[in-house]
């Protein structure tokens, strides 16, 4: 019963935006409502383990949207405004000639493959899709291309190495439930996610249903003007203030990794290291470097991050509403009903974390909550059958990246960047996150018969 609520609840979603063309913050918090009262009137709804009633809906809904919205919102909001200050003063269309000099029109795909690869390894999805996306815009206007001929790729490289790859959480949470290895995991899961990536990468965006679809980019996270070559900043300095975040970020991460540190060193390297800080730094440096020192006053730069702010506004609202609804499914048992329904199989522990992992994922939209349940699940069958416990980390996060819909957040964020509508989003999205998890789970076995 509990996962035909959950079906019904994405087709009553559909129907609410498809057919009656509903916003889509409305919808999700409408639909969220709906499962969280069926939720409560059997008695499946809880809060921290504890029976829950219908007036704390609410406040379930609220934790949901406030927990998403914590974890993404300053992100995003900081990203969009780094991305458009860069943008109105030249720097953005510095980087995309330099990219074109450099790869060539033909090339912009691989371009933002390597790229996204190189970036996505330390970086989480959402940090470095919002510092990614600027150029993909401007490179979009300078080649006259699709936005998906070139946003894709990055999304798809990204998505890649954030679901199968330690140092990302969901890898790492579910190295330590198995016992394995970080460094042979991260070694294994770039054998896959290198060739899967670069496959789906380079083949999606060919694709007869891809290349029918136009979407238009969303004028407030893009700079109008065209600049002369004589008036962008240079490209020492774009490339500087672009990469300042990454830099942040892995420099910071491999700093607390080579070497033992004082808690003070290493409390501040977590500080500068962090997303939000590292993002922070990065804006503050843009507004002077691309403001007062780049010929631009601070009420055309304060201007550019208004703009920005406004375009991300109801992109935010539609994120945080995703997670409203992931946390209703969490709530209301639909983890702990897939997880006592599978307990029992008897199949290939490779395989059958896998298949959790993707069960969980299709019902909870959530790949975090996906790959640490299913590892719950999975983890005394790594000691009972002697499989790799690096091998099971990757299946079961494989697992968790397969079939992003409605339920996802991360699903949303893509829909609104890329101004698709539900149904192309769905088309492109869940495709290629569905064929990811299937080559992933044929790399793990490829991978098990040559070294097992």
């Amino acid at each position: 019963m509990p996962l035909i609520v959950v079906a019904l609840a994405v087709v009553l979603l559909l129907v609410l935006m498809m057919k009656f063309k509903f916003n889509g913050f409305i919808a999700l918090i409408l639909v969220a409502m709906l499962v969280a009262l069926w939720a409560a009137a059997t008695g499946s709804l809880t809060v921290d383990g504890q029976p829950a009633g219908i007036a704390d809906i609410p406040g379930i809904i609220s934790d949901g949207l406030g927990e998403q919205l914590g974890s993404t919102a300053i992100v995003i909001g900081l990203g969009a405004m780094i991305g458009r200050v860069m943008g109105d003063a030249g720097a953005a269309q510095r980087i995309a000639r330099k990219i074109l000099a450099v790869f060539g029109e033909r090339g912009v795909q691989w371009a933002m493959v390597i790229s996204a690869m190189l970036i996505g390894v330390t970086m989480f999805y959402e940090v470095a899709f919002v510092l990614l996306v600027p150029v993909a815009f401007t490179l979009v206007r300078a080649t006259n291309v699709n936005l998906l001929w070139v946003g894709l790729p990055m999304s798809i490289s990204l998505s890649t190495m954030h679901s199968f790859l330690p140092p990302h959480p969901g890898p790492t949470a579910v190295a330590g439930l198995y016992g394995a290895s970080v460094g042979l995991t991260l070694a294994y899961g770039l054998l896959i996610a290198i060739p899967a990536g670069v496959a789906i990468s380079m083949l999606w965006p060919r694709l007869s249903f891809v290349r029918r679809m136009s979407p238009r980019m969303h004028e407030g996270l893009l700079a109008q003007k065209d600049f002369a070559d004589e008036d962008l900043p240079s490209s020492t300095l774009s490339f500087s203030v672009a990469l300042l975040p990454i830099v942040l970020i892995a420099g910071s991460e491999i700093l607390r990794l080579a070497a033992p540190l004082s808690q003070g060193a290493d409390d501040a390297l977590k500080l500068l290291g962090s997303p939000e800080m590292a993002l922070l730094v990065a804006l503050l440096v843009a507004i002077v470097a691309f403001g007062p020192l780049g010929n631009r006053s601070m009420s055309q730069v304060a201007r550019s991050m208004s703009e920005a702010a406004r375009a991300m506004a109801m992109i935010l609202l539609v994120i945080g509403a995703g997670g409203a609804f992931k946390q209703v499914l969490v709530s209301a048992g639909i983890a702990d009903y897939i997880a006592v329904t599978t307990a029992g199989w008897d199949l290939s522990p490779l395989f059958l974390a896998w298949m959790i992992a993707v069960i969980l994922r299709i019902a909870l939209g959530s790949a975090t909550v996906a790959v640490s349940t299913a590892a719950g699940i999975a983890a005394p069958l790594v000691a009972a059958s002697g499989a790799s416990p690096e091998l099971m980390v990757l299946a079961t996060a494989c697992g968790s990246i397969a079939f992003s819909h409605v339920n996802d957040p991360g699903f949303w964020m893509f829909k609104e960047y890329f101004n698709l509508n539900v149904s192309q989003a769905l088309a492109v999205r869940t495709s290629y996150t569905t064929t990811l998890a299937v080559l992933g789970l044929g790399g793990v076995f490829a991978l098990d018969l040559a070294f097992y």
